[in-house]
């Protein structure tokens, strides 16, 4: 059967989601996959001991459009004014084959878990992505909050996948990617498409460290990385991550397959509503843990951080916001009448705009040692039972 005409006949039976009986098993020569990383929590009804978590898989044919990446990598050139030949283009190349991969409906692979088990993940929807959630065999003690497993898939070369197991209660940290733990210049085009297609991805200055001791002080609370930036930069930001990071789950704008102008307008546009959706997803699975949320002045961190803590007021529990200058950052994003309006009607002792991230060691310590139990307990949508002196909805006084 031509590839075409397999290809249209996935889509259509694709429609048919995890029901669909014409899937069919991915091809390590002609397909690969992506495994995200993901978090296991304790699954409603269960016996206590229990673990469950959404395993979700992006399949794609291997070959991209070579046709189609040749222009785009001119296009990219042009707009950076490099030279036709530049030792650069190799590298733009690589980073763009995302955007010109054919997606693969209707496919499935088989994953091991920690090597202790093995699942089928899919069939892949229409969009070739697959969502399922898998009770998690014991591990053979008694498995930690914060504790870390990773799986890969069966008998194909891709990078494996990690998940990290929260509690019901307990820290946890929301953190953006773009400009608040990596460099990307979100305020200028030119420096936007530099950052994510030509030089290795670099970190905020000091960053790493301070997640390091996040992830100490927290007891090893779970991550999650909120991003306006689209699918198509998985394995790029997921290896930067890997390299700098605590893990967690990349949650990443669901928008791919795009040309390079319409990356532009995503990452550069107000993503405040789709963000605010992403955390109002993590508040139905943890109620109850104790978020920091942290994130920078280039786009709306601001006001969807306040938005959370003004819906959910014991559940964030501090807002740490890094001030971003240069390009495309005027006083209207850093000043002081931007982030006081943003969080008007706030407790001031919640969030703290910062320029250098050792400003905040002092807080966080400050934040644990106003928790009498050290772990988020007794946080969520019940009021706090810290005393008043110590503790003001939520927020510790500092």
């Amino acid at each position: 059967m031509k590839r075409s005409l397999f290809s249209a006949m996935s889509k259509v039976t694709s429609l048919l989601g995890n029901k669909n009986p014409f899937a069919q098993p991915m091809d390590p020569n002609e397909h690969t996959v992506w495994l995200q990383d993901n978090t296991a929590y304790r699954p409603k009804g269960g016996n206590g001991n229990s673990w469950e978590a959404e395993f979700v898989a992006a399949f794609f044919a291997k070959n991209p459009n070579r046709t189609r990446i040749t222009e785009m990598v001119a296009d990219v050139a042009d707009k950076l004014n490099l030279g036709h030949g530049d030792a650069s283009e190799e590298t733009i190349a690589k980073r763009l084959e995302p955007w010109t991969t054919e997606i693969l409906p209707g496919h499935t692979v088989r994953i091991s878990i920690g090597g202790r088990q093995e699942a089928k993940l899919g069939p892949g929807g229409s969009s070739g992505v697959s969502k399922n959630v898998i009770p998690m065999a014991a591990a053979g003690k008694e498995t930690e909050d914060g504790d870390t497993v990773d799986s890969h898939a069966v008998g194909v070369d891709t990078h494996p996948m990690t998940t990290t197991y929260a509690e019901a209660k307990g820290w946890a940290v929301i953190s953006d990617i773009d400009d608040t733990i990596k460099i990307t210049g979100t305020g200028d085009i030119p420096a936007v498409l530099r950052s994510t297609f030509v030089d290795d991805p670099t970190p905020v200055d000091g960053m790493p460290a301070l997640y390091a001791h996040l992830h100490r002080a927290l007891n090893k609370a779970p991550f999650w990385y909120l991003s306006a930036s689209p699918y198509n930069l998985y394995p790029f930001l997921h290896e930067f991550r890997n390299a700098h990071y605590p893990p967690g789950p990349l949650l990443l704008w669901n928008a791919s397959w795009m040309d390079v102008s319409a990356f532009v307008l995503a990452l550069t546009k107000e993503p405040e509503k789709y963000k605010c959706d992403k955390m109002r997803e993590l508040h139905r699975n943890f109620p109850s843990r104790a978020f920091v949320c942290i994130g920078d002045s280039t786009q709306r961190d601001p006001e969807a951080y306040a938005q959370m803590a003004r819906e959910f007021p014991h559940w964030v529990r501090a807002i740490f916001i890094r001030r971003v200058t240069g390009p495309g950052n005027d006083e209207s994003k850093t000043g002081p009448d931007r982030f006081e309006k943003a969080f008007k009607g706030l407790d001031r002792g919640l969030w703290h705009v910062f320029d250098d991230p050792t400003e905040l060691y002092a807080r966080v310590d400050a934040l644990v040692a106003g928790d009498p139990l050290g772990t988020g307990s007794g946080t969520g949508d019940a009021p706090p039972t810290e005393p008043e002196s110590s503790q003001k909805r939520g927020c510790v006084v500092l």
